[in-house]
C-alpha cells in the first residue's frame, strides 16, 4: 500500500516536471509586463506631465496618439516595435514549451499584471519623484530584459521560416479578418479613448484626491484581469467543443 502511494506520488512529481514551463517563458512574460507598463503608465502620469510642460492635458494627450501612430508604423517594420513583440513572443513560448503548455497565458498575464500592478505603482512614483522618474526606470529595466531575452531565447537555426510578402497580402484578403480587426479596433479604441485620461477624469471630474489614483487605477485594472482569467479558462479545448 505504501509502495503503491509512494509510487503515484513519484509519478506526480515526475509529470509536474515534465509540464512545468521552461524558462524563456517566464522571461518573455516579463517583457510584457515591462511592455505593456510602458505603454499605458502614461496615463496615470498625465496630469504630472501637462504641468511640467505647462501644456492643457489635452496637448500632453497628443503623446500617446504619437506613440499610437509609432506602434502602426513601427510593428510592419521592424521587430523592435512593442506591437511586433506581443506576436513574437507568444510565438517563441509556444515553440519553447511545446502546444500542449499554457505558456500563450502566462506570457499573457505579464500585460495583466502591466495594468494591475505596473501602471499604478508607474503612477505612485511619477508622484514621488517626477514624471520622468517612471520612465527611466522602464528605459533601465528594458535595456536588462533584452540582454535577458537574448540570453534565454533560443536560436531555432535552420528551423527558421521566413513568410514571404506576397502570403502576409494575402491574409487580408479575408472579409473575416477585417471584421475581427474592425471589431478590435472598436472595442480597444473606445476603452483607450477613456483610460488614456483616467487620471484628469479621477481627479478633476470625480473629485478623487491624486494620492488616491494610484489606487483606483489598481481597481479599474483588476475587473478586466478577473474577466481575461475567468474567459481563458472557459476558452479550453474541452469546453469549447
Amino acid at each position: 500500500m505504501r509502495g503503491g502511494v509512494l509510487h503515484a506520488a513519484r509519478g506526480d512529481v515526475q509529470e509536474r516536471l515534465r509540464t512545468r514551463l521552461p524558462l524563456v517563458v517566464h522571461v518573455l512574460a516579463l517583457g510584457t509586463f515591462l511592455m505593456g507598463t510602458t505603454e499605458f503608465v502614461v496615463a496615470g502620469l498625465l496630469p504630472e506631465i501637462a504641468g511640467d510642460l505647462r501644456v492643457n492635458v489635452a496637448r500632453a494627450g497628443l503623446l500617446i496618439t504619437v506613440f499610437g501612430v509609432g506602434m502602426i508604423v513601427g510593428a510592419p517594420l521592424t521587430a523592435l516595435a512593442t506591437g511586433a513583440f506581443w506576436a513574437v513572443a507568444n510565438v517563441a513560448a509556444a515553440h519553447a514549451a511545446g502546444p500542449a503548455a499554457a505558456s500563450r497565458a502566462v506570457v499573457g498575464a505579464g500585460a495583466m499584471l502591466a495594468n494591475v500592478v505596473g501602471v499604478p505603482l508607474g503612477a505612485f512614483a511619477g508622484q514621488l519623484m517626477g514624471w520622468r522618474g517612471p520612465f527611466w526606470a522602464l528605459a533601465v529595466l528594458a535595456a536588462a530584459a533584452v540582454a535577458l531575452i537574448a540570453r534565454a531565447v533560443p536560436d531555432d537555426g535552420a528551423a527558421r521560416h521566413a513568410g514571404s510578402f506576397q502570403s502576409e497580402l494575402a491574409a487580408l484578403r479575408s472579409g473575416r479578418l477585417w471584421l475581427v480587426l474592425a471589431a478590435c479596433a472598436t472595442t480597444t479604441g473606445g476603452v483607450l479613448a477613456a483610460y488614456s485620461y483616467v487620471s484628469p477624469l479621477l481627479t478633476d471630474r470625480a473629485g478623487l484626491p491624486a494620492g488616491l489614483v494610484p489606487l483606483a487605477l489598481v481597481g479599474s485594472a483588476s475587473a478586466p484581469s478577473s474577466a481575461r482569467s475567468s474567459g481563458a479558462g472557459w476558452a479550453t479545448p474541452g469546453r469549447t467543443r
